[in-house]
């Protein structure tokens, strides 16, 4: 589903099958088990229950992206400082700046992937730490092969 062109590395819809299915740890924070419509992937998450609000059997849109830029040039690919400058602040606080992915989501969270199970020599795990909230995505490895390990992640979803 995701595009070449574009900073989205997987993207899929997910219907949630379960809620902390091993009882809540914290306040304001659960964790989701889902199962993708398309590529037949398994999501393990952890969220913000205030931000975030949602129940058993609702759908989301979730995406992996390694930019919030809405196009994928890279600075120094011919186009030199003049990309960088215009990307550096595509999300800002005081909502000045280039309009980016996080525009069309509703939860968005930063950061990084930092290991790769192999299951077997289909299947693979993927984990990503958004500052202590877990993401755990195992499937197909042919599905997952824009993600790479150590590199910084911004994961989107969309109810």
């Amino acid at each position: 589903m995701s595009s070449t062109s574009s900073n989205v590395v997987f993207d899929d819809i997910f219907t949630i099958y379960a809620i902390d299915k091993e009882g809540r740890k914290f306040d304001r924070v659960s964790r989701l088990y889902a199962r993708s419509r398309n590529y037949d992937m398994d999501m393990t998450l952890d969220y913000d229950v205030e931000l975030f609000p949602v129940s058993n059997d609702q759908t989301v849109a979730m995406a992996l992206a390694s930019s919030l830029s809405r196009d994928s040039a890279q600075a120094g690919a011919g186009e030199g400082a003049d990309v960088e400058d215009k990307d550096r602040d595509v999300w800002r606080p005081d909502g000045k700046g280039r309009r980016g992915l996080e525009e069309d989501y509703d939860y968005v969270m930063y950061g990084r992937v930092y290991r790769f199970d192999g299951g077997n020599a289909e299947t693979v795990t993927v984990y990503a730490s958004f500052g202590g909230l877990l993401l755990s995505l195992t499937g197909s490895f042919r599905h997952m092969a824009n993600i790479v390990l150590n590199d910084p992640i911004f994961i989107l979803l969309r109810k």
